[in-house]
């Protein structure tokens, strides 16, 4: 957890306006994550803080590959991601509710903590089903295993024969 301490930042000595965060998103960074569906990046994170006086608006650029491994093949491949999204914390005594999705600092915060957004935006920008992308003609794409599932998927066929009672239902 020591490493995620540098995606803290300190915003009371900060004056009002925009500040300009750099970080580079490596295997480390997901090794502190538990569950993670991303295992090992190469991400440029780019964070722009727009202080306000009743408010921080951060928004963040993040951008690279990531290692997915292929659902069909099995073989590890590189993914691009090119993230753009936006978060804003207020400063207030009260707690705003969950669904407003704004984050509430209260006035003994002196620092925002970002890591658990950066995490959560490159974990959506993962894809759902994960495929490289021409099958069989990339370099990452496991030709063995294709062809394992070709022959494999090709040996079940009996779609030739049909059940003798569905067939009237056909001159129906």
């Amino acid at each position: 957890m020591k490493s995620l301490k540098t995606y803290s930042i300190p915003f009371t000595g900060l004056k009002l306006g925009k500040h300009f965060f750099d970080y580079v998103i490596k295997d480390e960074f997901f090794d502190e994550m538990d569950y993670s569906i991303v295992k090992k990046a190469d991400l440029q994170c780019k964070v722009e803080l727009d202080k306000q006086e009743t408010m921080l608006i951060l928004n963040f650029h993040i951008y690279g590959t990531i290692t997915m491994t292929c659902d069909k093949c099995l073989a590890e491949y590189p993914h691009p991601v090119d993230v753009h999204e936006q978060q804003i914390a207020k400063f207030a005594e009260e707690e705003i509710d969950e669904d407003e999705e704004i984050i509430t600092l209260n006035k003994n915060d002196h620092e925002i903590n970002i890591a658990g957004l950066i995490y959560e935006y490159i974990n959506v920008a993962a894809p759902f089903i994960a495929v490289c992308n021409d099958e069989g003609n990339t370099p990452y794409c496991d030709k063995e295993m294709i062809e394992r599932l070709n022959q494999l998927s090709a040996k079940g066929g009996d779609d030739d024969k049909t059940d003798p009672r569905w067939d009237v239902l056909k001159n129906i």
